[in-house]
């Protein structure tokens, strides 16, 4: 049931001196802009406005978010923070006699239900910031890794050969757990670990000896087909025990995951069989059990030339706002992505940029005289390859050099979002997840630039 009102301030509230009543500068303008309806009505379409259990207040809820993208939080640590200082419960709008919400309410609250709401809030808080002046500034195509996460079965081991109620995927104090009893699992983990050290003791070596790669991957991979033919049969032990307890739904969740899990081992024991089988590139490759739909990104860097994860393009304006923002699988190309971003920063702000520059990346004829036909006077795009004469004096120009030194200041930009609001590693899974993270700390990053702006102002 949605909730769009806070509760009101209680006596004890009232009776604190002024000092600890006011807020910061930074959460007092903060405050005043989440005061807006814009950032309450993407939340409308996703409660009942009558039925259900009560949700956290919106506006606590957005401003428990702000703090925990801002600051960098887990939702236990934003709980216990906003918890123990009287500043940010006054922010967070949650009276001093009232609890502060469960993190796993407000993590429930925020994660799933996000994904619709950080456009239009988007659309809010540009709306709010660039209502006098908008021009899309510097465009560039940014990576958005997730770094290394492990796929980890539950800490409780047990010898090989033994049986393992849910093989593993319920512990004893699970429901769930009997739904699998009897079924034999065996634990492959530790002659999996053993083949995996000597592979890496094996890469640290000077030379690539493919041969005992191949050999010592060959061996995990029968491992895990082993492994995955015990999970094959407790996944339908589960299904008969669902079967009959149609209304369990922990269970239900439990065989899901089980299933998804299967899934994935299975994909990635059919990439194994084709590497071994010679063709090493393999399109649209599952590289995580943890993140199915991370890929792998090539950019030849020299400390990392091969990173996992997501791309992300980053559009900002003239005074540093990130006016669009767009998160893709895989390496996309570029210059396809330049027209579309234009388009939705002229939708945001209501009209075409008059100066559009970028990486190089985005640089070809057909983009600039695309831009062109839109309306664009000052096309700032480097051009790949060897330009035409003409493009080489243009690109000469003191004009262009300062179109392109301009564009340099998206990568202090990104390199804020990624240190200071958590874009550097996502921690939600799948490619709805890291959007919603993205989008969170975005949509945190832009409020806390309308307070440096306003602070200049």
């Amino acid at each position: 049931m949605l909730q769009v009102t806070t509760p009101d301030l209680t006596t004890w509230d009232t009776l604190l001196p002024e000092p600890a009543r006011r807020l910061p500068d930074e959460l007092a303008r903060i405050d005043a802009y989440l005061e807006d309806e814009r950032f309450i009505a993407p939340w409308r379409a996703l409660f009942d406005q009558r039925l259900g259990r009560p949700s956290i207040p919106v506006p606590t809820l957005v401003r428990l978010l702000y703090l925990k993208h801002r600051y960098q939080l887990g939702y236990q640590t934003l709980v216990w923070e906003v918890g123990d200082s009287i500043t940010w419960r006054r922010f967070a709008r949650i009276p001093l006699d009232q609890p502060v919400p469960h993190p796993d309410h407000a993590g429930q609250a925020g994660r799933p239900r996000w994904p619709a709401g950080p456009g239009a809030a988007q659309r809010g808080a540009g709306g709010q910031a660039r209502r006098r002046q908008a021009a899309a500034g510097p465009q560039a195509a940014h990576r958005h890794h997730r770094g290394r996460r492990r796929h980890r079965l539950p800490d409780r081991r047990r010898p090989a050969g033994t049986r393992h109620p849910q093989a593993g995927w319920a512990g004893r104090s699970d429901p769930g757990a009997w739904a699998a009893t009897g079924t034999l699992f065996r634990d492959r983990g530790r002659a999996a670990g053993r083949r995996l050290h000597q592979l890496s003791q094996v890469l640290r070596r000077p030379g690539v000896a493919m041969d005992q790669i191949d050999q010592l991957t060959a061996q995990v991979a029968r491992l895990a087909r082993h492994s995955l033919r015990d999970a094959q049969a407790i996944a339908g032990a589960v299904r008969r025990v669902l079967g009959r307890r149609p209304g369990d739904g922990r269970l239900r969740r439990l065989a899901s995951d089980l299933d998804a899990t299967i899934g994935g081992t299975g994909r990635l024991l059919a990439q194994t069989a084709q590497r071994l089988a010679g063709q090493r590139t393999i399109a649209d490759r599952m590289v995580s059990l943890a993140d199915p739909d991370a890929r792998p990104i090539r950019k030849g860097k020299p400390r990392s030339p091969t990173e996992f994860g997501y791309k992300l393009l980053v559009a900002e304006d003239d005074r540093g706002f990130v006016a669009d923002h767009r998160l893709e699988q895989g390496n996309p190309p570029d210059a396809p992505q330049l027209l579309p971003a234009i388009r939705r920063v002229a939708a945001i702000t209501g009209r075409v940029p008059a100066t559009v520059a970028a990486d190089r990346g985005f640089g070809t004829a057909a983009n600039s005289r695309a831009i062109a036909d839109l309306g664009v006077q000052r096309d700032g795009l480097h051009r790949t390859g060897r330009p035409s004469a003409t493009r080489a004096a243009y690109q000469a120009t003191r004009a262009f050099r300062r179109l392109r030194t301009w564009r340099v200041g998206i990568e202090a930009r990104i390199s804020h979002l990624k240190r200071g609001f958590g874009l550097g590693r996502t921690r939600l899974r799948h490619l709805s997840g890291a959007r919603t993270w993205v989008g969170l700390g975005i949509f945190a990053y832009n409020l806390h630039r309308m307070t440096v702006v306003a602070a200049a102002a």
